[in-house]
């Protein structure tokens, strides 16, 4: 639901992951980030941001009670 989400500017997601906008506008304009357009601004949905940088982690989000590794522990 996009309307229960706040909406950042091209300013704001930039300011956060301390990038340029440039970068930020490269994204969505490339089909990467969604986002929302207004005139000449954007509108990114927090959620869509936080999908953008879960589809981009190097690892998946730990779960509560992960230890942390893919391996099996061993059996003493």
């Amino acid at each position: 639901m996009i309307l229960g989400s706040p909406l950042l500017t091209t300013r704001d997601v930039a300011e956060l992951l301390q990038l340029t906008e440039t970068t930020i506008r490269s994204w969505i304009v490339g089909g990467e980030l969604r986002a929302m357009r207004f005139g000449r601004e954007y509108r990114i949905a927090a959620e869509d941001l936080d999908a953008f940088l879960e589809a981009h982690a190097t690892r998946p989000v730990r779960t509560a009670g992960s230890s942390g590794t893919d391996r099996p522990r061993e059996q003493n």
